[in-house]
């Protein structure tokens, strides 16, 4: 049996590129950007006006003109208007391209118009005040985004800002989850008093569609030859297998063998952690990974956040999560020697420390809880006693 440590390791040994594709710019939200993209011109890409107001020649209020007759008002998005006299301005709004006559933008704020004449304020203006200037951010031809990099709402506003129309994002791996078990039926099923409904394979679906990934779901009986055909197909039509019970050591937990007759190699079972120790990874030699988590629903939950989830953002290039720490809100006691995922509350105090509540259930099968809950505690299994006002990671439910 390894460590959390020691799992997490071995299968950030595991990722794979699965290569890239080409997607519509307003279709890539939450991709991976796999390519540079150039400033196609300047940004801005005029001397850029960034308040109401008017616009003037500094030179007038050095030779200490106060009172200038407006020639014109400028919107956005037309030709610059010159002027041809120092006590001259013009009428500008904001994000119009600044007339190469006039340098300062002096607010609406700061002036008195009456009669076709604006008149100043204020002192002290200072020359360019007020504009956003042409090439400030990028000149053409500059990288404004690298590959690696998630694509966000405001990626894809630099996107459009710049004519992309499709990106080179990376490819997402090919998912189906799996659930077995005879005591699953249908969640539109009337359940025997001796079976329950299937529930993990729609939250692995849903926790991997936040992800950007679409995944197929199947369910297989406790049948050796069936589980083991059914695992031989999606070895040859996906890239990663989520498994969701069968691995355990009962008589009925058929998985591990039909894996290993199908040559997946396994990387370990069993980690030295509550909920989920018997937690089994492996790959296979065309490089499909497996991740077969335990049937208990708070088990297979934690599974996927603190496993699956690192290794697919490793795979696609992704910097890890930021680390979050939190502080113990009671004292806990876990006396068994395993690394303690503790379902918690966060709140922030008056004092802005992030404090973790802990909401304890009835063991792994109890789900009920999850949805009361924020994140995962990670207690470490060299101590047994965790007290009030200590600090230890958690981990964010996505």
């Amino acid at each position: 049996m390894i460590t959390v440590q020691q799992a997490e390791e071995l299968i950030l040994q595991e990722t794979r590129d699965f290569g890239v594709e080409i997607v519509l710019f307003d279709e890539a939200s939450g991709r991976v950007l796999a390519e540079n993209i150039k400033a196609d011109r300047d940004l801005p890409a005029f001397n850029r006006v960034t308040m109401d107001g008017i616009a003037i020649n500094y030179q007038a209020v050095a030779n200490g003109i106060t009172t200038f007759r407006i020639k014109a008002t400028q919107a956005a998005g037309v030709a610059p208007i010159e002027i041809t006299e120092l006590n001259e301005c013009i009428e500008i709004m904001t994000g119009a391209a600044m007339p190469g006559s006039v340098d300062t933008v002096i607010r609406y704020e700061d002036v008195a118009i009456e009669d076709d004449k604006a008149t100043l304020l204020i002192t002290g203006i200072k020359k360019g005040q007020n504009l956003h200037l042409k090439g400030a951010d990028k000149k053409q031809g500059e990288n404004i985004l690298v590959p690696g990099q998630l694509i966000t709402p405001a990626v894809i506003s630099l996107v459009a800002s710049v004519g992309e129309t499709e990106l080179r994002v990376k490819r997402l791996p090919r998912v189906i989850i799996l659930s077995s078990g005879d005591e699953l039926v249908d969640v539109n099923a009337t359940p025997a008093p001796y079976q329950i409904r299937r529930s993990n394979s729609y939250m692995l679906q849903a926790v991997v569609a936040q992800q950007g990934i679409k995944a197929a779901v199947k369910h297989i009986p406790d049948d050796p030859e069936i589980i083991r055909q059914q695992l031989g197909l999606c070895l040859q039509n996906f890239d990663v297998i989520l498994l969701s019970g069968g691995i355990s050591a009962g008589k009925f937990d058929y998985i591990p063998q039909a894996l290993a007759d199908l040559q997946v190699d396994q990387v370990f079972h069993k980690v030295l952690q509550r909920p989920g120790k018997p937690f089994w990874f492996g790959k296979h030699h065309n490089g499909v990974v497996v991740f077969a988590f335990p049937g208990n629903p708070v088990a297979t939950f934690l599974g996927v956040q603190r496993y699956f989830i690192p290794w697919l953002k490793a795979s696609l290039g992704l910097a890890p999560s930021k680390t979050v720490y939190a502080v113990l809100d009671e004292d806990i006691t876990f006396r068994p020697p395993l690394e303690y995922f503790l379902q918690v509350r966060l709140l922030i105090n008056e004092q802005g420390r992030l404090l973790a509540i802990p909401v304890e259930g009835n063991g792994s099968g109890d789900f009920a809880n999850l949805a009361d809950t924020d994140a995962f505690m990670q207690l470490p299994l060299a101590k047994s006693e965790f007290k009030k006002g200590e600090v230890y990671q958690v981990w964010l439910f996505v």
